[in-house]
Order: structure tokens, then C-alpha cells, then sequence
């Protein structure tokens, strides 16, 4: 049986051809590190590192190249942001919406003297703007924002939230785990600070390499999560001052870096705005079908206006889990089923503890695939 894999909120399948084929020509022809060697090949690495970095630089509209760091992966960006910039005493606010990304950090900082707040949000998973500004304090370091939900895919209003924490001076930064590849980005457009991508979702690299790309001025106030050889200013053992290096201990994940810079080559030529196009499409086709099915419940927006390809169904009178079971069992369609890390997401939508089915789409989902899913949702919750 054939498998129609629905589940790229996680990560995502396919990849572009060219992501393995690069990684493999490093691994096989390349093999050398960075900032380690002056000979052709490390010449080789150092360049498409570079590359890198300037091709995050044209998909997000960031202009300082050496403020783009390359990290293991979002949450671990992430974790640099929180474990960076606050300091017991310190005041966070983020959404209820957030994943466990942020809130299990936040829940370690919280043990050492941080506190944070959590922003409502409605039943779709939209912040509740009019409740920001009350929650301000004078001690608030950093407003963090999930740019969309991994649960309902309700995408926020960033910009807004931007101008607020540009009105009171407090450094905005912003989860992109599920917007960046599938919504347009621009960093000082929404007036951020920090952003953090991870480079295995909708920017179709491989896992295990992301990026955070910091504000200048922001990123002089963080202290180094971990620190570490560079292979710069070798004569010091003190953490270097300038950036990527003093953000980019150890050996950097060559194999992620060149399958990475492959995948937005790949993805620069199709567009983030087909993408948009192509999945609002989708959403579209399959929201429509949704509507005729008896017995099964969206969570969130029934519209594809103001969402990414993320779509959480809850089964009424059955068990999630089960009925997740018989989609991949019965008709090869991959899902998550579950509470998706973020149990704070599922209280909010009032999914918590049973939590749900989730599909999510991406550039390589098919109307085929959109249609085969639904048939199998209505013959199951027809049982």
C-alpha cells in the first residue's frame, strides 16, 4: 500500500532531490570542517557556509550576514534566546499557544527567578491584542511569539505585536518553526529583534540545522549558551566578541549546512509565495470537503485565510489515537496524533488531554493526496 505522508508540521517528505545529493557530495568529496584549514576544500565548505547565510539573509529580508548564526536546530535557538537574554528578575511574555520549545525553558528559568506570562488567545488560537500592553512590566526583557500554531496553524498578527514592543522598547522575537518557507518573512517589516527557523520544516532541508538571525544591537546582550573552539582567535581562551563565532562553538553540521543551502536554492527559485499559494489551494480543497463529513470536529479557523497547512481534527465519539491507527493502517495516510508538544496550545483550544489528529501539508502535497485523505477521514469516522 501506498503512503500519502500528512505530517511535514513535524518535519518534511520529500525533500527536494538535490538536498541528499549535496549532503552526500560533502560527505563524500568534500569532508573538511570550517575556519580549520586553508586548503581548497575547507575553501569549499567556508563558501557554501557563506552561501548559507546570505540566501537566509534574501528569504527573510536581513541585512547583516554576520548576525545570521547557525544553530542545531530551532529549539536549540530558541533556548539560546531565553537562557541568553534573561537573567533572574527578568519578566517573558509569550502566547498560550506556545510549544514545549519555549515553555520547558521557560519552566527551568522560572526555578532560577524568571517570570513569565502567558498572553490569551481565543478558541482559534488568535492572541487576545487588547491583553498584551496590561501584562507589560518594567522588568519585561523579551516578548517571545509562536508565529503559528503547530496545532491549529492560526497564524498571528507578528507586525502588530512588533509595533507594541517597539512602542516600549522591549526586544520582539518570533518562533518561525511553522511559518518560515510557508508565509513571506520580513524581518524588520515586523519589527523584530530575533527569528528562529529550524531548516527541516517548510524550508526543506535536512534535520538537525536551523538558524537564528539577531538584530545587531540585540545580539551584543546575549551570553553565549555554550562556548567553546571557533577556530578563531585561537591565542585567547576567552569566547570571541565578534559574530557568527562568538554564537558558533565547535564544529559546525557540514552535511546539514550543504543540504540546507541547496534546499533554499531550491526553494528561492520556486518562491515562498507559490508555496503560500499552492497550500492556501489545498487548505482550500480540503476545508471544503471537511464540511460534508458527520462526526468530525476542526480545531481552529474553518477558513484558509489566516492559517498555515496545518490542520488538527478531533473525532467525536471516538479515540484519536485509534482513528489515527486506521488512517495509516488502512488507507497509508501518515499523521501525528496527540498533544504535539505544546499542551498549553491544547488547553487553550480545548483539546486538552485527549488531543487530536493532525495534517499538515506542504510544496509537495498533491489535490490527489488532499482528496485520498478525505475519503479516508469519512470512511473512518463513519465506523
Amino acid at each position: 500500500m501506498q503512503t500519502i505522508y500528512l505530517d511535514n508540521a513535524a518535519t518534511s517528505f520529500p525533500k527536494p532531490p538535490v538536498v541528499g545529493a549535496r549532503m552526500r557530495e560533502y560527505v563524500d568529496q568534500i569532508g573538511a570542517s570550517v575556519n580549520r584549514g586553508s586548503y581548497e576544500a575547507a575553501q569549499q565548505a567556508e563558501l557554501v557556509t557563506l552561501r548559507l547565510r546570505q540566501r537566509l539573509c534574501e528569504l527573510f529580508s536581513f541585512s547583516s550576514i554576520q548576525h545570521v548564526i547557525l544553530t542545531p536546530g530551532n529549539t536549540w535557538g530558541l533556548n539560546m534566546l531565553l537562557f541568553g537574554a534573561l537573567q533572574p528578575g527578568d519578566h517573558c511574555l509569550v502566547s498560550a499557544v506556545e510549544h514545549n520549545a519555549v515553555m520547558r525553558p521557560l519552566g527551568q528559568l522560572a526555578r532560577r527567578g524568571v517570570t513569565f506570562d502567558r498572553i490569551p488567545c481565543d478558541r482559534q488560537g488568535r492572541l487576545l491584542m487588547d491583553e498584551i500592553k496590561p501584562l507589560l512590566r518594567d522588568n519585561t526583557r523579551m516578548v517571545l511569539l509562536a508565529h503559528a500554531s503547530n496545532v491549529s496553524g492560526t497564524v498571528q498578527d507578528a507586525q502588530a505585536v512588533g509595533k507594541i514592543c517597539h512602542a516600549h522598547g522591549i526586544p520582539f522575537a518570533l518562533d518561525a518553526a511553522q511559518t518560515a518557507g510557508h508565509v513571506p518573512i520580513e524581518f524588520d517589516a515586523l519589527g523584530l529583534s530575533a527569528l528562529s527557523v529550524p531548516g527541516h520544516k517548510g524550508l526543506l532541508g535536512p534535520q538537525g540545522i536551523g538558524a537564528l538571525l539577531l538584530c545587531p544591537d540585540f545580539a551584543q546582550t546575549l551570553e553565549p549558551l555554550i562556548s567553546g573552539g571557533t577556530g578563531s582567535v585561537s591565542d585567547s581562551e576567552e569566547v570571541p566578541t565578534y559574530f557568527p563565532d562568538r554564537l558558533e562553538p565547535g564544529t559546525p553540521n557540514l552535511p546539514g549546512i550543504f543540504g540546507w543551502e541547496a534546499a533554499l536554492d531550491y526553494l528561492q527559485q520556486v518562491t515562498v509565495e507559490a508555496v503560500q499559494e499552492h497550500e492556501r489551494a489545498l487548505l482550500q480543497r480540503f476545508l471544503n470537503g471537511l464540511r460534508d463529513i458527520p462526526g468530525v470536529s476542526l480545531i481552529g479557523s474553518d477558513t484558509a485565510e489566516g492559517r498555515v497547512g496545518v490542520l488538527s481534527l478531533d473525532f467525536s465519539g471516538k479515540d484519536n489515537a485509534e482513528v489515527a491507527v486506521a488512517l495509516e493502517e488502512r488507507f497509508g495516510i501518515l499523521t501525528r496524533c496527540g498533544l504535539h508538544c505544546a499542551p498549553s496550545a491544547h488547553r487553550t483550544l480545548g483539546t486538552f488531554p485527549r488531543g487530536t489528529v493532525r495534517l499538515s501539508f506542504s510544496w509537495f502535497t498533491t489535490e490527489e493526496e488532499v482528496d485520498c485523505a478525505l475519503d479516508a477521514i469519512t470512511a473512518v469516522s463513519a465506523e
